[in-house]
């Protein structure tokens, strides 16, 4: 049986099941589920990174998204107060619509 140890969506187990496969799964801790969440989420990034087209590419935003909520919830915020923390700094410090790029500060 191959080994994969990493974090994986709630319905993995039920899918693999349906296809006559068995797996083993263990229910992470508070600890373990923020270290493999963050983790899993650098994989969704360099998948993002390797992404080919648009779809697949807005489909590993979907997977950082919901590993962006979960990662939300589990520090006591709600996908609300996410939202409104992450406008609040929009508003603060702009956000990244205008695609600048910082080349250099010079001190005057």
């Amino acid at each position: 049986m191959p080994s994969y140890h990493k974090l994986v969506r709630d319905r993995i187990p039920e899918i693999i099941e349906e296809t006559g496969k068995r797996c083993e799964i263990t229910r992470l801790d508070q600890n373990e589920f923020e270290y493999y969440a963050k983790r899993k989420l650098k994989e969704e990034l360099d998948e993002l990174h390797e992404a080919g087209n648009e779809v697949h590419a807005v489909e590993e935003l979907a997977d950082m998204l919901e590993l962006i909520y979960c990662l939300s919830e589990h520090y006591g915020y709600s996908t609300s107060e996410l939202e409104t923390i992450r406008q609040e700094k929009a508003k603060r410090r702009g956000s990244f619509q205008e695609k600048l790029f910082l080349e250099k500060v010079e001190e005057k």
